[in-house]
């Protein structure tokens, strides 16, 4: 179901309180919340630091040099996803990487508070909903919602399209991520031990 924009006619639309008309035009600059870099960066590093030192022990067809350029190729790819920004200030809504990233892989997008039309809606493979930003001329562009301060920007865009966004939600709740975390934690302590007992020259017996 579509999020439309309210009937505004001859008065303006109510301001969300404590906030100002001025607050909202204001540049304002979103970043992916620190506790999901931090969780997820440290999941690839639990998931993959084991995996060139198994690969030597246990004597396995791919090299361990092999696994290291091709591991530090996804970290760098991961990190890079992770330095979206949004900007946002009376003109637009704008979603943009650090100019390295935008050389070699991803570029962002923009899109002016005057062409959008609607939120769409859609629901993932988990069981999830993202939000599509429907533009007029029918483009779709995805609405971050993996960044601090998400509530803020939804009341921004609400205050500059008229758009209801009042059952619009992070994907992902913060205890979600605190629980991935600990979890996390938990596979790198089991990391350190596999490797520790590597280092010692303890056989590893193949399943």
């Amino acid at each position: 179901m579509f999020s439309h924009r309210r009937n505004s006619s001859s008065t303006e639309l109510s301001l969300p309180s404590g906030q100002s008309a001025s607050e909202l035009d204001s540049p304002r600059v979103f970043r992916l919340s620190p506790l999901i870099r931090i969780t997820l960066l440290l999941l690839y590093v639990a998931l993959t630091l084991p995996l060139p030192i198994l690969a030597e022990v246990t004597a396995a067809p791919v090299p361990p040099w092999t696994l290291v350029v091709g591991l530090g190729l996804g970290a760098v790819a991961l990190y890079a996803a992770l330095t979206e920004r949004v900007l946002v200030d009376d003109q637009q809504i704008q979603v943009t990487y650090p100019s390295w990233v935008r050389l070699f892989w991803r570029r962002g997008w923009s899109l002016p508070w005057t062409e959008i039309q609607a939120l769409k809606p859609r629901s993932t493979g988990q069981g999830g909903i993202v939000y599509y930003f429907l533009s007029r001329s029918g483009e779709a562009y995805l609405l971050p919602m993996r960044i601090a301060g998400f509530a803020e920007l939804v009341r921004r865009v609400e205050a500059k399209t008229g758009i209801d966004t009042r059952d619009v939600r992070p994907l992902a709740q913060p205890w979600m991520y605190l629980i991935l975390l600990g979890f996390t934690l938990l596979l790198l302590a089991i990391d350190v031990w596999t490797i520790s007992t590597a280092a010692q020259g303890i056989p590893f017996v193949a399943s």
